[in-house]
């Protein structure tokens, strides 16, 4: 039985794929297509992980790296004059360790994601712009991961004595409307900056799938990505 092709209304495949000719577009069926992007994501997924889940995988990546919380990163100035710089050094450190420390928990969920992904996703993936993988992995998995995270950066960040202090402090000037819910605790800010961290990396190992998929290596990313270039 022939497999239908990836359309959907009248996007037709030529114009939902940018490709050159509708022969092109023939050869392509919604099943390649959605075993494409599945492969695409989940070797984008896999690589973000080992990039981000290693020392200084988020510290020393400028593009991820956690900086302090604004409430705090105004504080700190306060703390490097009056010679604390230490102090702040050491806090910075330890919410980037500790988003390193919890990468290796995403593997599972994001590959599960991608495994039970259907044909609707796929087809959203490949027209919804720059930020739909961002956006299918979010969706799915950052909840959960947001739970997995937590523990594993409140045990890293625990024995850094400001942490614990700008908490205190913080969770006041919540109160009284001076700080952003999300800024108010440092694990659950660093928690949401290294989920933050890890879509980010997701989606710039995708585009790199997009950009030559002759380079992965696999026959199905070649014969779909390739047809987008």
């Amino acid at each position: 039985m022939r497999r239908r092709q990836f359309t959907a209304g009248i996007i037709t495949a030529p114009a939902l794929f940018g490709l050159a000719s509708p022969a092109q577009a023939l050869g392509l069926s919604e099943t390649d297509a959605a075993a494409g992007v599945r492969a695409a994501l989940e070797r984008g997924a896999v690589s973000a992980v080992g990039l981000l889940g290693k020392t200084d995988g988020f510290l020393g990546n400028p593009k991820v790296r956690i900086p302090l919380p604004g409430f705090l990163a105004d504080a700190a100035k306060l703390l490097k004059a009056t010679g604390q710089q230490k102090r702040v050094d050491e806090l910075v450190t330890a919410m980037n360790r500790a988003a390193e420390a919890a990468m290796p928990e995403a593997k599972s969920l994001l590959i599960g994601a991608v495994k039970s992904m259907s044909v609707e996703d796929a087809r959203q993936v490949i027209t919804g712009g720059d930020n739909s993988v961002t956006q299918f992995f979010a969706g799915k998995t950052r909840e959960p991961l947001g739970v997995k995270f937590l523990p594993i950066v409140t045990k890293a960040t625990e024995k850094v004595s400001l942490a614990s202090k700008y908490n205190a402090v913080a969770g006041k000037a919540m109160g009284l409307g001076l700080v952003k819910k999300e800024d108010a605790n440092v694990q659950q800010y660093v928690t949401g900056k290294a989920l933050d961290g890890l879509y980010l990396m997701i989606g710039e190992e995708e585009r790199k799938i997009r950009q030559n998929p002759v380079a992965t290596g696999s026959a199905i990313l070649k014969k779909v990505f390739g047809s987008l270039k």
